[in-house]
């Protein structure tokens, strides 16, 4: 999660200083700025995703050298399943944590004209995000161990899709819609490559 903060904390300064470095009048410049401060927040997250990556297979390095059957007590997924969780959580409570506030009042949802899912469609797209965060954990850190570079450019990509899709809010059927598309796509991608299988759900299911 302090990672992502980081992440967060460097995107905002580049935003920050490039609204204040334009001509903050235009409106078309202002919401290009927007799309960019986006988009450089998505490239940070990811490389702050891959530095800790390197960070957790040095500390696994060294749990392994000090323990006694020389391998290290946490696996690689563990790892992956802990660090896109948190990722997912501290992005969805910063994602929700300002409609929360907005959600006190006074006033009604819609009264102006505006959606009245406002609040409905934000708490789907936040569950959307902290999902998805945890299936790139798990991708992106199995593609990191395995050299699966094109693993890795499809991570990155789908997370610049999805956040650009954002942008097409108050249209929520176009952008809640695709979002949960990818997110179920992304699950199996990552239920896969952690090892699922079919059987393994069959098995589940039959409670074998």
């Amino acid at each position: 999660a302090f990672f992502w903060l980081v992440s967060l904390l460097l995107a905002s300064l580049i935003w920050f200083v490039s609204v204040h470095l334009s001509d903050q009048e235009d409106a078309k410049l202002q919401y290009g700025l927007l799309i960019f401060g986006a988009a450089v927040s998505v490239l940070l997250q990811e490389a702050f995703r891959f530095a800790y990556f390197k960070l957790l297979k040095k500390a696994d390095e060294g749990l392994a050298t000090i323990s006694e059957d020389g391998r290290s007590p946490i696996s690689l997924r563990q790892m992956a399943y802990v660090s896109g969780l948190s990722f997912g959580i501290i992005s969805g409570v910063f994602s929700v944590i300002n409609i929360l506030a907005d959600s006190i009042g006074p006033g009604i949802v819609g009264i102006h004209g505006d959606s009245p899912y406002y609040f409905i469609t934000s708490a789907f797209l936040t569950m959307a995000l902290v999902l998805l965060h945890t299936f790139w954990g798990v991708i992106f850190f199995d593609a990191c161990e395995k050299r699966r570079y094109w693993c890795l450019g499809l991570v990155v990509a789908s997370h610049l899709l999805t956040s650009g899709l954002t942008f097409l809010n108050p249209w929520y059927e176009a952008s809640l819609v695709p979002i949960f598309i990818i997110t179920l796509c992304t699950g199996l991608w990552a239920f896969f490559t952690a090892g699922g299988s079919f059987r393994n759900i069959l098995k589940c299911l039959s409670c074998k």
